[in-house]
């Protein structure tokens, strides 16, 4: 009898088993492989080297010539990228020159302007104020006395009357000056009198230090009844502050009663700004006028 020639559905048929068997071993060969060339490394660990030396050395310039376009790609797209950045940034430069140059026109102009006018009118400006800066080296702070030592003095053009002022606001007013240093009273000391006004209802009245930390607002009319947190400045009467120094912000103590918060941390001062507004009122002392009426007393 003829022999039948395979069919070639059953070639197809154990194609498929031969692959399906090299799928299901190739996974413990590589295992095998890999143990077994872990072994090898362990036995002849200078001949494994070696090789991998080798293998790198094969393969470190197909790397390079690999990675080199894509650095070349990465360095283009960054340059591009900085490219218009630039130009954005160098077109909001020209916007913002040109927009320079119209405000220093719109200046000149300006100036121009006020110095017509004030030629007009003969106005005068202010003299420029007088300050020194000092530091403080003592607070002298007590039961019964708010005030703070400085470092300047007649010899640095310091005078009694002169404001103490810090970067927030007004602190207090010189009482005693001498060659070297000087002696700040602050707003809470139980001698200090100034006539302030608050901001929004323009009520006027007598911010007094009772040595505690927040001096008291007396001599309000009746039927003040003042915001909580509003500004208080000095009001410029009795000569002693120009109107508008800043002091503090109200608070309510209640029963009609109101004090201030200092806008300064009196607690924490370093450096004061004494400042000569030119006030023949700041120059009266309290603490001497105090002293020489009980000597007339006795």
């Amino acid at each position: 009898m003829p022999v039948r020639p395979r069919s070639s559905g059953w070639v197809f048929v154990n194609a498929i088993s031969w692959r399906m068997l090299t799928h299901r071993f190739s996974f413990i060969l590589f295992i095998m492989l890999a143990c077994g060339l872990l072994i090898f490394g362990r036995v002849q660990p200078m001949l494994v080297e070696g090789a991998r030396a080798h293998v790198i050395d094969s393969l470190a310039p197909i790397l390079d010539a690999i990675a080199r376009p894509v650095t070349v790609t990465e360095n283009t797209i960054a340059n591009f990228k900085s490219y218009l950045s630039l130009r954005a940034e160098n077109e909001k430069l020209v916007a913002g020159n040109m927009q320079m140059k119209q405000w220093q026109n719109a200046v000149v102009a300006l100036q121009n302007e006020n110095r017509e006018l004030h030629t007009l009118l003969n106005f005068k400006t202010e003299p420029g104020l007088a300050y020194i800066s000092a530091r403080v080296v003592a607070d002298t702070g007590g039961p019964f006395v708010r005030s703070l030592i400085v470092t300047a003095g007649k010899v640095d053009g310091v005078r009694e009357g002169m404001a103490a002022m810090t970067g927030d606001g007004l602190i207090g007013r010189v009482v005693e000056v001498g060659d070297w240093s000087s002696r700040v009273l602050l707003i809470t000391d139980l001698n200090s009198r100034i006539p302030v006004t608050v901001a929004g209802s323009g009520d006027r009245a007598i911010l007094a230090g009772d040595n505690s930390a927040q001096p008291k607002l007396l001599y309000l009319p009746q039927d003040a009844v003042l915001t909580p947190a509003a500004r208080v400045t000095t009001s410029g009467h009795g000569g002693i502050f120009p109107p508008d120094l800043p002091i503090g912000a109200v608070t309510d103590n209640g029963h009609g009663s109101y004090g201030i918060v200092p806008l300064a941390d009196l607690g924490r001062i370093n450096y004061v700004r004494l400042v000569d507004f030119n006030l023949k009122g700041g120059a009266f002392n309290p603490l001497a006028a105090k002293i020489q009426a009980e000597a007339k007393k006795r």
